[in-house]
């Protein structure tokens, strides 16, 4: 007798097919752990790109918009709108195949989606500087708009493929005019902002995913000079755990005689600590609390989904969430150039980093990070830097400690004066 639920089981795990492939999949939902910690650095406020976000009734006012920009994108376009819309539809499974969600629209459906949405992109990148110097129409006069819908274009969740960004700008615009940049070095210009350290586009456009994973690659070096990594357990730590900790924080470091300065090599990034020699060198970075912390959790979220053996950004905020451990560190690396805070109080700045890091799960470790740790490790530990340090923080409690019966001398006097007085 055949049963009939085996029987309707194997009818439905017939049919199930992998919801996406690690070599195609590269846009993805955060995972709750990390987006229960702060929803709104990972959801979109005024724009939706791409199909995660859309039909949101929150973003619903700025689709009237997007067509807009959609309009003035193919009336300059050199092709035409059957051209441009034909681009989309032969290259939409494999934008399909980017999102690690089902999308639950009709090939049609997801192509107009997707047309509008790459169209907007690239219109509103095209004019962002005219955006923001209020040349601009309708809503996008107003330049908190401007630096808003610039955010969203940031979120790991409101992506849209780079390669179609990429084919319908030469489609729309360079063959219209050969003296527009390519569309890689025209995008990083338009980041200019976030990339302190010069950073060149990358040779190869291939390598670049979508805009989170640009923001990504200009804060790390070139390929060819990416720190070498250690897997858990390599390093003999037991447990699989890495130990790469560092002891002290920087008015500790500082104490025992380290010196922090910035690194001003532009052949690195933002992430390029150099030590040598007692001086740790760490690149400046200039602290914006919405667009900081927006950019860095989305980066981090990223390399949680897609890097996971090369998390080069999560090392630099775990560094540099060990070194800032109080308020009194904060002012080390402030005094000493490395941050221009604009978060508050310091003490802000140390929960900021911790913050950061939380429920981001790491396989490895940067093997330059771990290096630095060892070697600051080990000049404190040398019995001279570390007596320099125990006499500082001696000299610092006699200085109170002569304060303090300085004070209670003077009140002992005026008790006296004021006796023989009365």
């Amino acid at each position: 007798m055949e049963n009939h639920v085996a029987i309707e089981l194997e009818a439905m795990v017939m049919k199930a097919q992998p919801l996406f492939t690690a070599q195609s999949c590269c846009i993805y939902k955060v995972p709750h752990e990390v987006r229960q910690l702060n929803e709104d650095a990972y959801t979109p406020v005024l724009v939706s790109i791409g199909p995660l976000h859309h039909g949101n009734p929150r973003l619903v006012t700025m689709e009237a918009h997007k067509q807009f920009c959609c309009q003035q994108l193919i009336q300059k376009s050199e092709a035409s709108l059957s051209d441009l819309v034909s681009c989309v539809q032969e290259l939409e499974p494999q934008i399909r195949a980017c999102y690690s969600e089902k999308i639950e629209l009709t090939v049609d459906e997801f192509v107009k989606v997707i047309f509008i949405d790459y169209c907007f992109v690239i219109e509103f990148v095209f004019n962002y500087e005219t955006m923001l110097s209020f040349q601009s129409d309708s809503i996008f006069s107003k330049p908190w708009v401007v630096k808003r819908v610039m955010y969203d274009l940031i979120l790991l969740e409101n992506q849209v493929p780079f390669f179609v960004l990429e084919k319908l700008y030469n489609l729309a615009l360079l063959a219209r005019n050969r003296h527009f940049p390519s569309f890689t070095n025209f995008v990083v210009s338009k980041f200019s902002f976030q990339n302190e350290q010069s950073v060149l586009p990358p040779p190869d456009t291939n390598s670049i995913a979508h805009f989170t994973d640009l923001l990504r690659y200009l804060y790390l070096p070139p390929f060819h000079t990416r720190p070498s990594r250690y897997r858990r357990g390599q390093l003999g730590f037991g447990h699989g755990g890495l130990l790469v900790v560092l002891g002290h924080g920087a008015s500790e470091f500082v104490e025992a005689g380290v010196k922090f300065t910035v690194n001003e090599s532009r052949q690195g990034c933002i992430i390029d600590l150099k030590y040598e020699y007692g001086i740790l060198k760490i690149p400046h970075i200039l602290l914006l609390e919405d667009w900081t912390e927006i950019s860095l959790r989305n980066i981090l979220a990223l390399e949680h989904c897609h890097y996971p053996q090369e998390h080069y950004v999560f090392d630099y905020v775990d560094f540099i969430s060990q070194l800032i451990n109080t308020g009194k560190d904060v002012d080390t690396l402030v005094e000493n150039g490395i941050f221009n805070n604009q978060l508050g109080d310091n003490k802000n700045v140390a929960e900021f980093f911790r913050g950061l890091k939380r429920n981001i799960v790491v396989t490895s470790y940067n093997a330059t990070y771990f290096h630095i740790s060892q070697e600051l490790d080990a000049y404190y530990r040398n019995p001279l830097h570390k007596n320099l340090a125990a006499m500082k923080r001696w000299k610092g409690a006699v200085s109170i400690g002569g304060i303090v019966l300085l004070i209670l001398t003077i009140i002992q006097t005026v008790f006296t004066i004021l006796q023989v007085v009365l």
